[in-house]
């Protein structure tokens, strides 16, 4: 395992991260090397450890980077309904936007995926207009 975590980020996600967070926590120094290579990881610790942005973390990196062929679903992320829209605004889309502003002052554009939420009440038109576009 690498002494600094973040070395298998892109930069601007390091940069990112360091100026929101200043250190990864237990749970993503130990989970990151697993998820970036390849595979599979239950990660289980006290709410507050940062288990949900070590999932989501990866993902935006090899997105932003397009690592991952474009129009192809890369991640599915499960979580108690009770938690998803917290989860998603609080360690998706608030990184997400900080992350294209923060690239955008270094004069780097990046991509801006396509997320979506589906539970068991989507309807089947709901569902099948998540892959449509």
């Amino acid at each position: 395992m690498s002494e600094n975590p973040l070395s298998i980020f892109a930069p601007f996600i390091t940069e990112w991260f360091q100026s929101a967070h200043s250190k990864p926590t237990e749970t993503q120094t130990r989970s990151w090397p697993v998820i970036a290579n390849g595979d599979n990881i239950l990660v289980t610790a006290p709410t507050g450890s940062g288990k949900t942005l070590t999932a989501f973390l990866w993902t935006i990196n090899q997105l932003l980077t397009q690592k991952w062929p474009s129009r192809q679903l890369a991640a599915i992320y499960v979580s108690p309904l009770k938690a998803l829209n917290n989860d998603i605004r609080e360690n998706l889309l608030t990184p997400l936007a900080e992350i294209h502003e923060l690239a955008a002052s270094h004069g780097k554009i990046l991509p801006s995926p396509r997320i979506a939420v589906r539970s068991g009440d989507s309807t089947a038109a709901e569902r099948r207009s998540i892959w449509a576009n």
